[in-house]
């Protein structure tokens, strides 16, 4: 998939704009800044076991609400293609992923925005330990910010989509009760072993790039596929994707949709209409759009 291959920032820009003014007419379209106190935001938080000891990219940023305890807390997972992403994403000036966590704050909704390692630095397995250590460490940690650290959300976009899934249907068992529910969004790499998805004209070299890892019998495609663990008893599914991206995305969601049916896990999926790719991302802080009424439902009908 050459467009989730691309730097997030530049497929944003590239979306949104052909020229300066077209940018500033499309961000100020699609992006409504979320306002939050800055003393409500603590950044750069180390997650990974051994505390200070973890690399740059193994941070998080909370976003905390204003008053009360005992929100539940929504992780967001930025995308990338797995080679490229940060939490501090600008793009034709707007933050696009802060505004993220302090839209949801001001819903009550606890939110940790996080960085994990790129590839080809580490392989696929070392980005699912981080993102499994985040989870960890709110659901030890989190309460000390005010969050509920047995009510956590996983959510992410794209290759975060992939890797959301992937944590919530494998965390440890000690993790595992607290983690009530996954938002994928526009999720990418869900069924590797699809053939339908590489019929309509997925390239397999994208994934056996970033998957393979010298296996030359196939069986990475299956092992590195996130339906492959999906279980009854799994948490609830929220499946979200754009009408306008790549009918491939619209296919890898719909192969997650059917292994969750297949084992009975409770789970939605909803079409975000007249989006892209990129610009599903700058909808997720905009309640007058689809995706965020829908999250939001998602995570109150699951958080009690």
């Amino acid at each position: 998939m050459r467009t989730v291959a691309r730097l997030l920032s530049c497929a944003l820009l590239l979306t949104l704009a052909g020229c300066a003014a077209v940018t500033r007419v499309g961000v100020h379209f699609l992006y409504r800044r979320a306002d939050l106190p800055a003393e409500q935001v603590v950044r750069d938080v180390c997650y990974a076991e051994g505390g200070d000891h973890g690399t740059d990219q193994q941070r998080l940023d909370l976003y905390l609400p204003a008053a009360g305890h005992d929100w539940p807390l929504l992780v967001f997972i930025h995308g990338g293609g797995w080679d490229s992403g940060d939490k501090n994403l600008r793009a034709g000036g707007a933050d696009v992923y802060a505004n993220i966590g302090r839209y949801f704050a001001t819903q009550g909704v606890c939110t940790a925005v996080i960085n994990y390692r790129l590839q080809p630095a580490v392989d696929w397995r070392a980005q699912v330990t981080d993102v499994g250590e985040a989870v960890h460490w709110l659901h030890e940690h989190g309460g000390a910010y005010g969050g509920n650290g047995e009510h956590i959300f996983l959510m992410g976009h794209s290759a975060g989509g992939y890797l959301a899934a992937f944590v919530g249907l494998t965390a440890s068992a000690a993790d595992s009760s607290a983690i009530r529910g996954v938002i994928s969004v526009s999720g990418a790499g869900l069924d590797l072993t699809d053939s339908l998805t590489y019929a309509l004209g997925e390239d397999p070299r994208y994934y056996a790039k970033r998957f393979q890892r010298g296996d030359t019998t196939g069986a990475w495609r299956r092992r590195a596929s996130p339906v492959t663990y999906v279980h009854r008893g799994a948490p609830p599914f929220l499946i979200l994707y754009a009408g306008g991206e790549n009918v491939k995305l619209h296919r890898q969601a719909r192969c997650l949709a059917e292994a969750l049916a297949r084992a009975g896990v409770e789970h939605e999926v909803v079409v975000v209409p007249g989006e892209s790719h990129a610009r599903i991302v700058l909808t997720l802080s905009r309640p007058d759009r689809t995706a965020v009424p829908a999250i939001l439902a998602f995570i109150r009908a699951h958080a009690d």
